[in-house]
């Protein structure tokens, strides 16, 4: 993942005409704080929090538990997380942060003592006006709140602006939790505006959790003429050329159900492969990175590709497409909701207030629809795909 990302910079650097010396300097990272988190009981966990850019602001980015967080994991997630603020235009830098712990096989107090001793290392370094992290992989607004008691405790400071992603009750904003999904229709709805392609279409949604369900919900109400064909979870796809109810799935969903046992009229199940490769017009990837790559990329059929999650298209992959003609809406671009929405979150803490609903989402919207068009106009001027402009306006923001 970080050798793919800095190609990606190196690339795009060479593009715009920056000589390599600045190239390298805005890869590097600005600090990388490495030490354990221990629980009482001895047992002890590698951490980490690695600082990539300021120029812009405070630092900004996730901390995620998961046995499988390493620091080349944190470094690359840290650098896309700058690119992904700059392109978007917010006032802040990028940074990510992790435990490699599995939160599964920690109770709640554990889950607790482990949360407060990250904070406990890292509070000389992190701060409302230095570096804001915010829940990510495995970590949520219980865990963040917990955090930002500790920060409190250990420098008084009250804004609660240290964290983002905290619960409503604890300073957390109004529409966090629909931030992500509702970016990527934002972006797709402003894209199809630009290149006034306003007919019906069908689109697949693969990871029908958070973000993907979230997308097909509030693309249901904005974008009627949009028909969810097809749905999937880690383990079955859904598909019905008629189309799929939304809100109906996100409640089977949200109450534990598994799409092996959804039913339903005209209903076909298929594999995650299989709905990769559906004759449609968009497919959204809200599953896992390298979900398109070199081995099914020549299969895919869709004329659009939302990337919901973190680099779902390969390299390879993303080659191939654009050789095609399809169209790939990036990651950094497609899925900024959520970080647009925790900045929103930050400067309501440090203006202590607490915005309604509407102010939230149209602010996120004035973000996004500004951010797309620009980078469509940056595409056009180089003659480059999106995911190269989109990182090629990072640059230019942080060189």
């Amino acid at each position: 993942m970080l050798s793919t990302a800095q190609n990606l910079i190196r690339q795009a650097g060479r593009k715009l005409g920056l000589d390599d010396e600045t190239i390298e300097k805005v890869i590097s990272s600005n600090a990388e704080h490495i030490f354990e988190v221990s629980l009482k009981d001895g047992r002890s966990f590698p951490a980490y929090r690695v600082q990539h850019n300021n120029k812009r602001g405070p630092y900004k980015g996730g901390i995620r538990f998961h046995p499988e967080v390493d620091l080349d994991e944190v470094r690359a997630l840290a650098t896309l997380m700058s690119f992904k603020t700059a392109a978007v235009g917010l006032p802040f830098g990028g940074g990510k942060g992790g435990v490699s712990v599995d939160p599964r096989q920690l109770n709640k107090e554990e889950l607790e003592h482990i949360s407060r001793e990250y904070v406990r290392h890292l509070q000389p370094h992190i701060g409302p006006d230095k570096d804001v992290p915010a829940p990510d992989v495995n970590t949520n607004p219980a865990i963040i709140d917990w955090m930002v008691d500790e920060y409190q405790v250990l420098t008084g400071d009250k804004s609660g602006a240290s964290f983002t992603g905290k619960s409503l009750e604890h300073g957390g904003s109004l529409g966090r939790d629909a931030a992500t999904g509702r970016g990527g229709v934002i972006v797709l709805g402003q894209y199809l505006k630009r290149h006034k392609t306003d007919r019906p279409l069908t689109y697949a949604v693969q990871g029908y959790g958070n973000v993907g369900s979230f997308f097909a919900a509030l693309a249901a109400g904005i974008h009627p003429n949009w028909q969810l064909v097809a749905a999937s979870d880690s383990q079955t796809a859904l598909y019905n050329p008629d189309g799929l109810a939304a809100e109906e799935l996100a409640q089977f969903k949200a109450a534990g159900g598994r799409f092996s046992n959804y039913e339903g009229d005209k209903l076909q199940k298929l594999t995650n492969e299989d709905l990769l490769e559906l004759d449609i017009d968009v497919l959204v990837l809200a599953a896992l990175g390298d979900a398109v790559n070199k081995s099914n990329v020549g299969h895919i059929k869709a004329k659009y590709i939302v990337e919901m999650a973190n680099g779902p298209v390969s390299d390879e992959a993303l080659e191939t497409l654009e050789q095609a003609g399809v169209v790939v809406l990036p990651d950094i671009l497609a899925n900024a909701g959520g970080v647009i929405v925790s900045y929103l979150e930050w400067v309501q803490n440090k203006n202590n207030e607490h915005w309604h609903l509407q102010k939230v989402n149209d602010q996120l919207k004035d973000y996004l629809v500004k951010a797309t068009d620009e980078i469509i106009d940056l595409a056009k001027k180089h003659k480059v795909p999106l995911k190269q402009a989109a990182i090629m306006k990072g640059l230019l923001a942080l060189s």
